[in-house]
């Protein structure tokens, strides 16, 4: 939780938006910008963003397994009808629209939050950011430390 919502910071989604917030009445970059910059400017906005979904889903949603655990898509079927190749070869493919499909829903997420979510003040930030997220992640680590520790 702490990571996505450090990586919607990170892309400036509109819980966190400060810099365009600041200045959109006078300038910014949507007047600065007209036409294919402007363009290129909010395709690299929303790459950024697919890229931060990825790495969510890889580091932490498994990747390219399947989300169930006692129903395994890769053994259930019998791939006797085929060569070995073909079999592994539809096996990466499943991988690779699974961790999509992951992506795409912390996409839709992200989308949602911009649509849902008030734009908030800086104050309001810096405490979400001291008093709630530092705590925690700290927490996490301290946490992650000692099981490490204990495990040696």
């Amino acid at each position: 939780m702490v990571f996505f919502i450090a990586s919607l910071a990170e892309c400036e989604r509109l819980p966190f938006d400060l810099p365009e917030a600041e200045e959109e009445l006078v300038a910014g970059y949507q007047t600065e910008y007209s036409g294919m910059k402007f363009a290129f400017f909010y395709l690299a906005s929303y790459l950024n963003l697919l890229v931060s979904s990825l790495f969510v889903t890889i580091l932490y949603l498994g990747g390219w397994h399947f989300s169930i655990p006692f129903f395994s898509l890769f053994q259930t079927f019998e791939w006797n009808f085929m060569s070995n190749g073909i079999s592994e070869v539809i096996s990466i493919i499943i991988g690779i629209v699974i961790t999509l499909v992951k992506s795409y829903l912390f996409l839709f997420i992200s989308i949602m939050t911009r649509w849902t979510l008030p734009r908030i003040r800086i104050d309001q930030l810096l405490n979400l950011g001291w008093k709630f997220l530092l705590p925690i992640a700290l927490g996490n680590l301290l946490l992650t430390t000692s099981f490490q520790l204990f495990l040696l």
